[in-house]
């Protein structure tokens, strides 16, 4: 009876030690915080990026982005933040928001071929919202369209 309790003890910390390793060891250029919000009519799961690594990293190296989803790419105060298309796989669409989530500036289908370009807004913006190429053109996204958030995230360093 011994040597099975000891068993199962053993069992139980290496499941205990593989949960705390898995909820505790995110890096912080992984983006892990996930939001539901509304954008030209239509749900989307966001992504947030709220640090600088985050931000960086984007959606790179990513070979699919789903239908109905988004990364939102929040800074600390309001610039003309550039974006490239840097180790990024598929085309994406690229919103600049204001400070109250309306759109401001756009820039559809942009390739990873652009790279090294640097795509900047008209305007300075708060955020960024990069979908899959032809979601703005699909849902008739233009300037003032707005993002609707139930709270808005804040950059996290």
């Amino acid at each position: 009876m011994g040597k099975l309790q000891l068993i199962s003890g053993f069992a139980v910390l290496v499941c205990v030690g593989f949960f705390a390793t898995h909820f505790f060891s995110r890096t912080s250029e992984q983006a892990d915080v996930f939001a539901y919000g509304e954008f030209a009519g239509v749900s989307l799961k966001l992504e947030f990026a709220t640090t600088t690594a985050a931000r960086e990293k984007g959606l790179s190296e990513r070979t699919l982005i789903p239908e109905g989803y988004g990364m939102l790419f929040v800074f600390p105060q309001d610039s003309r933040y550039g974006f490239w298309m840097k180790d990024t796989l598929v085309p994406l669409d690229i919103f600049w928001l204001d400070s109250t989530g309306k759109v401001v500036s756009i820039h559809e289908g942009v390739t990873p071929e652009s790279y090294p370009s640097v795509f900047y807004p008209s305007q300075p913006a708060r955020y960024v919202l990069e979908t899959a190429a032809g979601f703005g053109a699909l849902h008739a996204v233009a300037t003032g369209t707005p993002l609707l958030l139930k709270s808005w995230p804040i950059v996290s360093n």
